[in-house]
Order: C-alpha cells, then structure tokens, then sequence
C-alpha cells in the first residue's frame, strides 16, 4: 500500500475506471501462469486501487481527502497488526 499512489488513482481516475481495472487485475490474479512475482505486483495494485475506491466512497459521504486517505491506512495497518 502507497499513500502516493492511492492519492493519485483518486484524484485522476473516476470510480469506473477503477471498478473495471480491479475486474481485470482479479481476473488475471486467477490464471495459473501467473508467476509469484506477478502475483505480488498485481495485490499490490489491487490494494492501492480498493483505497482509491475507499477514498473515493468517504469523501462522498463528506470526509475530507486527508482523513480519508489516513482512515484507510489506518484500517490496512491495522488489519496487518492483527
């Protein structure tokens, strides 16, 4: 998780083309060439895309941008600690 890249999928990319990237990047996390590598790119990717949603879902309901962003790195580290 990258609070860099989080923040720039939110400000330049729309929830759409979020939602579509995450169907392909899943997609292809299934196929069974898919070296560990790879793997480990594309949940990086997946992560920094679900905060982009997350983010993008709390400013809808009236979040600012910055607590927005340090709510979901909040609730990642979190999960990790666990």
């Amino acid at each position: 998780m990258k609070l860099p890249i989080i923040r720039q999928f939110y400000q330049t990319q729309p929830t759409e083309n979020l939602e579509k990237t995450l169907e392909v990047l899943e997609a292809f996390s299934e196929f069974r060439g898919a070296s560990e590598e790879d793997l480990n790119v594309v949940g990086e990717l997946i992560t920094n895309i679900c905060g982009a949603l997350e983010v993008h879902a709390d400013v809808a309901k009236g979040t600012a941008e910055r607590d927005a962003l340090n709510a979901f790195a909040q609730k990642v580290l979190g999960s990790i600690d666990k």
